[in-house]
């Protein structure tokens, strides 16, 4: 194996990285070492640089979404072998733990939220999904959220309806997908250039989030509705305040989940705020296990599950990494910002 290399992050509120050597991983128990080839940016990487969120363990790793091929595998791994391509959600659970993290060569992935994936999808392609899948799964399926039925490769329907407000996002895109295979008839939002993109996606109905009537028109869509539930892939107080509105004119009982926003919302509209953690570990392995190990590569496989939104590729090497950051933060739609190594 080759000298692994890492963008390190020296400390908080550095708008660089420092490309260095990295220590080389053996994966353990339930691991798989990665050769990364593709990584993609959201925007958690670089709120993460700006504001210290791990300033107790400088330097760090950054890095969430990653795609490559299999390059060990740890004791008791029996879903993948060496060679095989794969994408995985990493994520460092520990202060000053930093092999699970993917803005380096060589990072280490649990099995659990590791999935194979097809000849006929590219590294770049795969990259975009790993962290949406688990952030739309966690509000989706775990009980303390959504608790929506578990996505099926077999066609059904239920009487539910959710709605994902930020539709065209790449959480709210994953959301839309396990929803519809979870039998769901789904409602968003999205600008109108992005509404045929959500309804090759399974979506029923797509309406315009600037219009002035969104409110009424969304809530005309929903009043006759059976049962609703709430996914805001927003989390910010332009997305707080129109779903608000429509709470109150359904007078009902609604279940709302929501990713972790800049700032809470108040009015008595309190969401429960996702983590994308929450299938990564126990009492939560039937819901690891079932969207990982089951759904997302045989759904990958069939082409039931888009590899959305499509990537763009900003440059080859640790060294570019820094510009995917500057370029997320200042604003991408319908988009995945990506990085080759």
């Amino acid at each position: 194996m080759a000298k692994n290399r890492a963008a390190w992050i020296l400390s908080p509120g550095t708008n660089s990285f420092l490309i260095a050597e990295a220590p080389s991983y053996k994966p353990k128990a339930g691991e798989v070492l990665i050769k990364n080839h593709a990584v993609a940016v959201n925007p958690i990487d670089w709120k993460n640089q700006e504001n210290g969120t791990y300033q107790k363990a400088y330097p760090f790793i950054l890095g969430r979404n990653a795609a490559g091929t299999i390059e060990d595998i740890g004791e008791g791994v029996t879903r993948f072998h060496k060679g095989q391509r794969v994408m995985a959600h990493l994520h460092s659970p520990k202060t000053g733990e930093y092999a699970n993290s993917s803005f380096q060569l060589y990072p280490v992935a649990s099995e659990r939220l590791t999935a194979a994936i097809p000849a006929s999808l590219s590294f770049e392609q795969a990259s975009v999904l790993p962290l949406s899948i688990s952030t739309a799964a966690a509000g989706l399926y775990l009980p303390g959220y959504l608790g929506l039925p578990l996505p099926s490769s077999e066609l059904k329907t239920t009487s539910e309806t959710l709605l994902v407000w930020g539709g065209a996002s790449s959480v709210g895109m994953a959301v839309i997908q396990l929803a519809v295979a979870s039998g769901l008839k789904v409602v968003t939002t999205a600008s109108t250039s992005n509404h045929c993109l959500l309804q090759s996606l399974g979506a029923d109905a797509v309406f315009d989030y600037k219009s002035e009537s969104v409110v009424e028109d969304i809530s005309n869509n929903l009043k006759n509705s059976n049962s609703i539930a709430i996914y805001d892939a927003i989390g910010e107080e332009r997305s707080f305040e129109p779903l608000r509105a429509i709470v109150k004119y359904l007078h009902g009982p609604v279940k709302i989940a929501s990713v972790l926003p800049c700032n809470k919302p108040s009015e008595n509209f309190n969401p429960k705020f996702i983590t994308s953690y929450g299938i990564a570990y126990p009492p939560n392995e039937n819901v690891g296990e079932k969207i990982w190990g089951d759904f997302v590569p045989n759904a990958l496989a069939s082409g039931k599950l888009q590899a959305k939104p499509d990537p763009i590729i900003v440059g080859h090497g640790l060294e570019e990494l820094q510009k995917g950051l500057d370029l997320q933060k200042a604003g991408v739609s319908a988009k995945k910002l990506v990085i080759m190594l």
